[in-house]
């Protein structure tokens, strides 16, 4: 890894791309430190992967500036390509070739030797548990693999910033607690992260600080524990009958300020209780059972990530937004 300039690693002010009459990002400010990783949540269409693909170089931005380890991305984006790694959404691997001859190929992109391809292929199989599979060909991979290997690739020139856009949509738990550790070491040698997911404990467990986008604007940012702190104390959950929900926000929406939240795909009602969650509870169960309401599940628990999306967007990460649609796949 070569000497970075001072800074942060990651910077973008006042970012727009449109998409004809479309606005997919609506001056986007973000700043990630060295050896870091930013957690970029929102909703499929908010402008997430957009935003990485400005950052990579694989879409000009409309107006607005960045930078990545200091170098322009609109004046020198070739320079850009030399210090970072992308693992997208789609997976990039060539399927006739096996797993070391995807790796040795990217290698020779990057310009390193033939040794020094050879060695380093080596060293990532080896690490992504990929060492018997790795002369066999990669269609022959299942999801997790191919994934695995494409993180791989992207790992071949030891770069200094790398993206990755929702590299665990669709993995197994295995594979994707495998992911989770490998991009804990890469921060811990240094390396500075960008992610984007729609797992909110995803971000909980991965990002140093997090940024809220929807519909293209920032909403919110800040460490996990600052934003889950913005939602204050404890939710009372329940889940319910959905021909019953209607019933069950009139019995329990005056027990809290504000009143209930309600996700009606999870047949969910949640009520922030601040400090009086045992309260809240007790009495919550006292007038779903008055109004004779029939409760699967009911409970305590602390904020989520998930709280916080919700209180400041009124829906969940995993709904699509209207503009989703309008980007026909531009953006998810």
């Amino acid at each position: 890894m070569t000497n970075s300039p001072p800074g942060p690693a990651i910077v973008a002010q006042n970012v727009v791309k449109r998409f004809g009459e479309v606005t997919a990002l609506n001056g986007v400010d973000l700043e990630v430190p060295r050896g870091s990783v930013l957690g970029l949540l929102g909703p499929n269409g908010a402008g997430k992967t957009t935003m990485v693909n400005i950052l990579t170089t694989l879409a000009p931005m409309t107006s607005g500036r960045a930078s990545v380890e200091g170098i322009d991305v609109s004046r020198s984006p070739a320079g850009v390509r030399e210090v970072i790694g992308l693992a997208g959404q789609n997976v990039a691997v060539d399927e006739i070739l096996t797993g070391r001859e995807n790796l040795e190929l990217v290698g020779g992109l990057f310009h390193l030797s033939r040794s020094k391809a050879v060695t380093r292929a080596g060293e990532l199989l080896e690490r992504f548990d990929l060492v018997d599979a790795a002369d066999r060909q990669s269609k022959t991979y299942s999801g997790g693999m191919r994934r695995r290997l494409d993180l791989a690739a992207s790992l071949m020139h030891h770069p200094q910033v790398l993206f990755l856009d929702e590299p665990t949509s669709g993995l197994d738990p295995r594979s994707r607690l495998v992911l989770w550790d490998v991009t804990r070491e890469l921060v811990k040698g240094g390396t500075t992260v960008l992610l984007t997911t729609q797992y909110l404990e995803e971000a909980d467990q991965l990002a140093d600080n997090v940024v809220v986008i929807d519909h293209g604007r920032v909403i919110a940012s800040g460490t996990p524990v600052e934003l889950k702190a913005r939602t204050g104390g404890e939710f009372v959950h329940f889940t319910i009958e959905e021909n019953e929900i209607d019933a069950a926000i009139a019995a329990t929406n005056s027990l809290v300020e504000g009143g209930a939240q309600v996700d009606r795909a999870a047949n969910e009602i949640v009520l922030p209780a601040g400090d009086r969650g045992a309260d809240v509870l007790l009495e919550t169960v006292r007038r779903l059972d008055a109004a004779k309401l029939s409760v699967s599940d009911i409970g305590i628990r602390r904020p989520s990530l998930d709280d916080v999306f919700m209180s400041l967007t009124g829906h969940h990460t995993s709904e699509d937004n209207s503009s989703a649609g309008e980007l026909s796949g531009a953006d998810k």
